[in-house]
């Protein structure tokens, strides 16, 4: 996990002096003639964010999800805290930090949106003082939100108690965590949002727009169950969008017993994203194909004795959009 610290931009300082460093890395910006915001608004932050960088993250992962909270920042000027845990056994025996800092010119004069990050580098035998060095870290009197990146291990993650407990919401990715964690006990269960869900948005509108065109009823009239169909690399998401087509069929009024559901990946070679089919007993059809490679998607349905085939787009939410969507809605 040295690696990734020392893969993520950033001015490498003093663990006791980040505060200082900060307040001097704004100074030098504006001598240089860069942008900066005023010592007054150094703290006008909205969020404290916290990436934790779990032991399954590359450099790779660590540098592109550095660049999903900075662009998240442009619209949501936030404190940034990246954690680095170290494995067991790593040379370095001490906490390591860095900072960074950028700022935004919006569209209108004077608005200035500015981030601050600091990355922390620590080894697990001195995580019993990482809750009080975030402290320090965090602006005060702000929301705290905690984004837990592909951990291999829930167990390291009960370590994590602070923010676990403080966060206003917990962040996991579905796509990049053990299958348990689905069905963790959390300790704010209510906390916790999954952006392979949050990701699928537009999809799910689009779904619902569609279908609430027709009464209740009739979309649960001899329903025997559905299908959902996936690309390998999509798993996460089509579990997402199972569990999504259950809900929204039982508040119509489907039984259990008809909420039957198949998941299963699109045979070697065949084009597509997801496809899903409800199977009836009669002579109703919906049947839903999209292709995110594309930006296209096509309907096919018949209720009572209309039938219906429409072409719509179909897209995810950016990475920053749907980090956005999780922590706040």
């Amino acid at each position: 996990m040295s690696s990734i610290f020392n893969a993520l931009p950033g001015i490498e300082v003093p663990v006791g002096g980040i505060s200082r460093s900060l307040a001097s890395m704004w100074a030098d910006t504006a001598a240089a003639g860069g942008p900066a915001p005023a010592v007054d608004d150094v703290k006008a932050t909205q969020v404290n964010l916290v990436l934790h960088l779990g032991f399954g993250t590359s450099a790779e992962e660590a540098q592109a999800q550095f660049q999903v909270a900075l662009r998240f920042s442009v619209r949501y000027p936030s404190r940034v805290v990246v954690l680095c845990p170290l494995a067991e056994g790593a040379d370095e025996t001490e906490f390591r930090a860095k900072i960074y800092g950028e700022c935004f010119l919006g569209k209108a004069k004077g608005d200035t949106r500015c981030v601050e990050f600091v990355m922390l580098s620590y080894p697990l035998t001195a995580r019993q003082y990482l809750e009080n060095q975030v402290s320090v870290c965090l602006s005060t009197d702000l929301p705290l939100y905690y984004w837990a990146h592909h951990f291999t291990s829930l167990s390291r993650l009960k370590d994590y108690q602070y923010l676990l407990q403080q966060s206003k919401r917990v962040i996991i990715d579905s796509a990049h965590v053990p299958t348990s964690a689905l069905t963790h006990d959390w300790p704010r269960p209510e906390a916790v949002r999954d952006l392979a869900q949050a990701r699928l948005l537009p999809v799910r509108q689009s779904l619902g727009q569609f279908l609430s065109a027709f009464a209740p009823g009739l979309l649960v009239d001899g329903l025997r169950g559905f299908s959902v169909v996936h690309a390998p690399a999509l798993g996460a998401e089509a579990r997402v969008l199972v569990g999504w087509v259950k809900e929204r069929l039982a508040a119509c009024g489907a039984s259990e017993k008809n909420l039957r559901a198949e998941q299963k990946a699109f045979p070697e070679g065949a084009s597509g994203s997801f496809e899903i089919a409800f199977d009836y007993s009669n002579e109703q059809r919906f049947r839903w194909r999209g292709d995110l490679a594309k930006g296209e998607a096509c309907i096919e349905a018949a209720y009572g004795c209309e039938k219906i085939t429409m072409p719509s787009a179909i897209s995810l939410l950016s990475p920053e959009v749907a980090l956005a969507e999780a922590m706040f809605y």
